[in-house]
């Protein structure tokens, strides 16, 4: 979706923009994402260009991946990057103007700051976690929202194996001890991790990934859910938290983050643990309670820790990991067979490009055609794309309150226009109906645009308009 040209309606809330009076064309986004390398893109139907797209305005935090940036820059979007998250009220500033922002986890979009977007439409989180998006208040003034939540999982299970291994052999202790000029040859309680058994909190697309590599060194993995799964491997789920840290070696941690979850780990389940056992956490900084760590770490309950996640993490690169920052920052550093690193799960070169890929991809698809196949906050709805062969269709798109008698109303609005192909699908308050309509000439666009709108369930309605005269939109945000 996008924002109008100039508004036919006559309309100042939607961004100003210059019609387009060439018919455009170009490939089907998702013939150019899908096709395999050796694909001839002439074998799939040319799509209508439905809007100029220059007039999109994208802005990128957080250092987004390359590969993300140039698939949106090749639509024709005005892309604004910056390596960094923003402050507050830099935040507020820049979001303003804006269609389409994409973050990853250090940028907080919460219910001020979205209450200042009056043009935006979509938010792609470039990493797994939506938890910094308000994503209710989000839903409810018609802004979907996407992210990408399979891309890094190897990236993360591969970490942790890491881990589980530094931390039995004592790596970093010996590594630092050697860079101050040390010499320190010692087994006692180093461990091979053949034999040892590993619990798994949240046996998701990490969890279940981190379970076969696991296994494959030969160790034993049991794993703890909130809902019953099917197990890979030899893996055996166990019935309650308790299960798992009494019986586990290492314990690593994969939730989200939700009030459930908050100190998750804490004293009372440390004593639950092995002695001289091992826990890690890759998922977010709210699961395990520190101080208990710390706690732990010092009695010898735990004999080594990695926390990849914090409650406070600093908005960009630097100094910053200190009391200031967490009170308990500098009792952490200061415990041994400990690995502490910045939040680096999902960065590695390849995840980085597989969700640069996958979150510009939906951005695309909902920015172009509507499709919200993939958001963690609308229902999933698509249609077929439009193409040449179709030059005279409106593509209608209409996010309203799931109240009884919408469908009615707004079939009643389209039933004097030919309905080539309509869907519709509701998730809890908001619902999301797509319809293609053929034969539309340019006071019948108005005419929709505006019966639609006057309709009192609305949320924000679209009408795409794939010929010369861009897309009709107006944006009314829910009291």
């Amino acid at each position: 979706m996008a924002s109008a040209a100039r508004d036919i309606a006559s309309r100042p809330r939607g961004p100003s923009r210059t019609v387009s009076h060439s018919l455009c064309s170009s490939s089907s986004p998702t013939s150019t994402f899908h096709a395999s390398p050796s694909s001839s893109r002439s074998a799939f139907p040319k799509q209508l260009k439905p809007f100029a797209t220059e007039d999109i305005r994208i802005l990128l935090l957080e250092n987004v991946n390359q590969t993300g940036r140039d698939i949106l820059a090749r639509q024709g979007y005005q892309v604004e990057f910056l390596k960094s998250s923003l402050p507050e009220e830099q935040l507020i500033e820049k979001i303003r103007d804006v269609h389409v922002i994409g973050i990853r986890s250090k940028t907080k979009l919460t219910a001020r700051v979205l209450r200042e977007a009056k043009n935006l439409i979509v938010i792609g989180c470039f990493c797994i976690g939506t938890n910094q998006v308000d994503l209710d208040y989000a839903a409810k003034h018609g802004v979907a929202v996407f992210n990408s939540p399979f891309s890094n999982s190897r990236s993360v299970a591969e970490l942790v194996i890491g881990e589980i291994i530094a931390l039995a052999r004592q790596l970093g202790d010996r590594s630092n001890e050697m860079h101050r000029g040390t010499w320190n040859k010692v087994s006692n309680k180093c461990w091979e991790i053949r034999g040892k058994v590993l619990g798994i909190i949240g046996y998701g697309h990490i969890g279940s990934q981190l379970s076969v590599l696991a296994e494959s060194m030969g160790m034993q993995v049991i794993f703890y859910d909130v809902v019953n799964l099917m197990a890979l491997g030899t893996a055996k789920q166990v019935p309650s938290l308790a299960d798992l840290l009494h019986d586990a070696d290492f314990v690593t941690c994969h939730v989200p983050e939700l009030p459930e979850t908050n100190n998750m780990i804490g004293p009372e389940e440390f004593e639950q643990m092995k002695n001289g056992s091992y826990l890690i956490n890759a998922s977010r900084g709210s699961v395990v309670d520190i101080p208990a760590l710390i706690d732990a770490m010092r009695t010898g309950k735990l004999a080594g820790a990695a926390l990849d996640v914090y409650p406070s993490e600093p908005a960009g690169n630097g100094d910053y990991f200190v009391n200031d920052l967490n009170s308990w920052a500098e009792g952490l550093r200061s415990l041994n067979n400990i690995i502490l690193t910045p939040h680096i799960g999902g960065s590695t070169e390849e995840a980085q490009r597989a969700i640069g890929v996958e979150v510009a991809e939906s951005l695309v698809r909902y920015v172009n055609e509507g499709t919200t196949i993939g958001a963690v906050n609308f229902p999933e709805v698509t249609l077929r794309s439009l193409t040449l062969d179709e030059p005279n269709h409106v593509r209608v798109i209409f996010i309203h309150h799931n109240v009884p008698g919408v469908l009615r109303k707004v079939n009643a609005i389209l039933g004097d226009h030919n309905v080539d192909k309509q869907m519709t699908d509701s998730r809890g308050e908001v619902a999301y109906l797509m319809a293609d309509i053929s034969n539309v000439n340019q006071s019948e666009i108005k005419d929709l645009f505006e019966s639609l709108e006057a309709l009192s369930c609305t949320l924000r309605e679209l009408l795409r308009v794939p010929r010369t005269t861009a897309l009709l939109t107006k944006y009314k945000l829910a009291s």
